[in-house]
C-alpha cells in the first residue's frame, strides 16, 4: 500500500504545472471535443487529418494545417446522405476508424460502415481534399474494421485491417490481415496474410498502419479496448507481407499505468507522420475525463513526439530501430514544444452562425441521414428553419437537429428563436445530447396554460420534466450552459435580462461511462424541434446560434483534474 502511495505521488509530482503553455509550446488536445481515430497524411507543407463520426452526418471531416497545431475544418469525404447508409444508424454504429493517405494526385479515404455488425469497408477519393470526394467504392471480402492503404515503392498498394482469426487464443483475440489492393477496381487481389495479434496477448489488435522506414516495414498498431488499457505497439518485418518480429519495448504508448483519475487516459489509436525537415510525430486519440471517470466529450485527437531508436545491445546483429513516443517522458503531455516554430496556438471553441448564408456551415451536423431536408436557410433568409418532424429523439429516431461539437467542459451557447406553438406536442429549441439514449433538452412549447419554456431530461427512451417557466409571446432567447457535469438554460426576451428555467442539473446520465450500450461519440449542442410523434406543417425559426468557452483558461481543465489527484493522495 505504501509503495502504490509513493507511485501515485510521484506520477502527481511529474505531471508539469497547468497554467498556459510557456512560450514557444502549444497545449494538448489539437483538436479538442469528439474528434477520435487521427489519421494524417502530409502533401508537402500541407497536413490533412480526418476522424470518425459513427451515426454523425457529414461524415469523416477533413481539416488542413501547416503546423500540426491548428487545425481548419475543409470538407467531409462523405457528404451525400443517398451514397452511404446512415438512416436508422445505431447510437454507437456507422462510420469507424478511417485512413487518408495520397497518392499520385489523388486523396484516398477507406474506413468501416458498421450497420448493425454487417461491417462494411468502402473507400472514397478526390483530388482536392477539399472536396468533391467519390461516391463510396464498397470494397467486397474484406472483413473487419479499422482499414488502411499502404502504397509500397514499388507501385504495388496493399490494404491492411483486422478480424476474427480462425482459431483464438484467448476470446478476445483480433489478427492483423494484409492483401494486396488493385486501385482500378478498388477491390483485393491475390493471397490474404496473417500479420500480428499484438504484444503481450493485447486484446482488440484493431487501427493498422504500415511505414516503411530504411528497408524495414512497420506494422503500427491499438489494442486492449479504447479506454483505460488502450496502447500502441509496434512490430518490423523485412517483407511486407511478414514475419512481423515484436518490439520488445513494446507497448511504444499506454498510460495503463497511470492511475484512472490521471488527466490524459485511453491513449492509442495513432497514425504516424514525417514532417519536410525529417521529424515525426503521432497524432493519436485519449480521454479527458471529469473525475477520471466521464469521458462527455468523447475521444479527442492529442500531438506527441516520435523518434527512432537503434537497439544498442553489442552482441545482437542486425540491431533493429523502432519508433518512441514522446521519449523524454514516455505520455503524452499536456504541453510540448511547436513543431513548427513560432506557432501561436488558436483557442479554439467559439462560434457563431447569423445563417446569412445559402447552406449550412461546415461545423453543423445532423444525426443520421434523412429522406428529404428538415432545414432551410432559403425561406426566410437570415434565419435558419427547422421542421416539425413527428419523430423525437430516441433510438435510431430521424429527429430535426442540428449541432455542432461541445469542445469545452465549460460553455456558453445561446439562440435566438422565433416559435409560435400549436398542436400539443409541438416543441423547439436547444439541446445538450450524447447520444439517442442521454440528452437534455431545452424547448418553448403550449401547454393548458400557457405558454411554456421546459427542460426535460431523455434517458434510454423515458422523458422526464424537470423544470417550466412561463414566457411571454415573441421571440425568445434562449441560453445552456455547461460546467462539466452541471448543467444550467435561462430564458431572454431581449439576451440581457436572462431568467433561469433550471439551474444545477446534474449531468452525470451525458457521460458515456454509465450510458448502456457503446458511446464511441462525444457531446454536441445544437438546435432541436419535434411534434412529438405527430405529422405536422409547423417549423421554428433560428436568427442566430452562438458558442464560447467559458473556461478560465485553455488547461483549466488539466488544473482541476490535478486538483482532484491531489486531493486524493492525502
Amino acid at each position: 500500500m505504501i509503495r502504490c502511495a509513493i507511485t501515485v505521488v510521484l506520477a502527481i509530482l511529474l505531471m508539469p504545472e497547468a497554467s498556459a503553455a510557456p512560450p514557444g509550446q502549444v497545449s494538448n488536445p489539437v483538436i479538442a471535443g469528439f474528434a477520435p481515430d487521427p489519421s494524417i497524411e502530409r502533401v508537402g507543407e500541407d497536413y490533412y487529418l480526418i476522424n470518425s463520426t459513427f451515426e454523425y452526418f457529414p461524415g469523416i471531416p477533413v481539416f488542413h494545417s501547416r503546423d500540426l497545431v491548428n487545425w481548419t475544418l475543409l470538407s467531409y469525404a462523405l457528404s451525400d446522405p443517398a451514397a452511404v447508409d446512415l438512416d436508422r444508424i445505431t447510437s454507437g454504429g456507422g462510420i469507424h476508424a478511417a485512413t487518408i493517405r495520397h497518392h499520385d494526385g489523388v486523396f484516398y479515404v477507406i474506413t468501416t460502415n458498421n450497420v448493425d455488425g454487417n461491417l462494411i469497408n468502402f473507400v472514397v477519393t478526390a483530388t482536392d481534399p477539399a472536396g468533391p470526394w467519390s461516391a463510396p467504392q464498397v470494397i467486397e471480402g474484406a472483413p473487419g474494421i479499422d482499414p488502411s492503404l499502404f502504397f509500397d515503392d514499388d507501385g504495388r498498394v496493399w490494404y491492411t485491417g483486422n478480424r476474427i482469426p480462425e482459431q483464438r487464443s484467448f476470446p478476445t483475440e483480433m489478427e492483423i490481415w494484409l492483401q494486396e489492393f488493385d486501385l482500378e477496381s478498388m477491390q483485393l487481389i491475390g493471397e490474404r496474410h496473417g500479420l500480428w495479434s499484438g504484444c503481450c496477448q493485447g486484446a482488440w489488435a484493431e487501427g493498422p498502419h504500415i511505414y516503411k522506414r530504411d528497408g524495414y516495414y512497420y506494422l503500427l498498431l491499438s489494442e486492449g479496448g479504447t479506454a483505460y488499457e488502450h496502447a500502441l505497439s509496434v512490430a518490423i518485418s523485412r517483407e511486407i507481407t511478414g514475419p512481423y518480429e515484436n518490439n520488445p519495448r513494446n507497448p511504444i504508448l499506454s498510460h495503463r499505468q497511470f492511475g484512472y483519475d490521471f488527466p490524459i487516459t485511453g491513449v492509442g489509436h495513432a497514425d504516424f507522420v514525417t514532417m519536410p525537415d525529417g521529424r515525426w510525430y503521432a497524432l493519436l486519440l485519449g480521454w479527458r475525463l471529469v473525475d477520471g471517470v466521464h469521458g462527455i466529450l468523447g475521444r479527442e485527437t492529442f500531438l506527441a513526439p516520435v523518434s527512432w531508436e537503434t537497439e544498442p545491445y553489442w552482441w545482437k546483429e542486425p540491431k533493429l530501430t523502432f519508433p518512441v513516443v514522446s521519449p523524454l517522458t514516455g505520455q503524452v503531455d499536456l504541453h510540448q514544444p511547436a513543431p513548427v516554430p513560432g506557432t501561436v496556438q488558436e483557442r479554439p471553441g467559439d462560434f457563431r452562425d447569423d445563417f446569412d448564408a445559402d447552406d449550412l456551415g461546415l461545423e453543423w451536423n445532423m444525426r443520421r441521414t434523412h429522406d428529404a431536408p428538415f432545414h432551410d436557410l432559403v425561406a426566410r433568409p437570415g434565419w435558419l428553419r427547422l421542421a416539425l418532424g413527428p419523430e423525437a429523439i430516441g433510438e435510431r429516431n430521424r429527429y430535426s437537429f442540428l449541432g455542432i461539437r461541445q469542445r469545452d467542459f465549460e460553455f456558453e451557447a445561446t439562440t435566438r428563436l422565433a416559435f409560435e406553438p400549436g398542436a400539443a406536442g409541438e416543441r423547439a429549441g436547444m439541446t445538450v445530447i450524447q447520444n439517442d439514449r442521454a440528452a437534455l433538452t431545452f424547448t418553448v412549447r403550449q401547454d393548458a396554460t400557457g405558454r411554456r419554456a421546459a427542460v426535460e431530461r431523455s434517458q434510454g427512451g423515458e422523458v422526464a420534466m424537470l423544470a417550466t417557466l412561463p414566457v411571454p409571446d415573441g421571440d425568445l432567447v434562449l441560453r445552456a450552459r455547461g460546467d462539466y457535469l452541471t448543467f444550467a438554460f435561462d430564458v431572454s426576451t431581449d439576451g440581457g435580462d436572462w431568467r433561469p428555467v433550471l439551474a444545477d442539473i446534474d449531468g452525470t446520465f451525458l457521460s458515456p461511462a454509465v450510458i448502456p450500450g457503446y458511446n464511441y461519440t462525444g457531446l454536441y449542442v445544437g438546435l432541436y424541434a419535434t411534434a412529438s410523434g405527430q405529422d405536422s406543417g409547423a417549423h421554428a425559426d433560428f436568427d442566430w446560434f452562438t458558442y464560447r468557452s467559458t473556461a478560465d483558461g485553455r488547461d483549466a481543465w488539466y488544473e482541476r483534474q490535478r486538483a482532484l489527484q491531489l486531493d486524493r493522495s492525502r
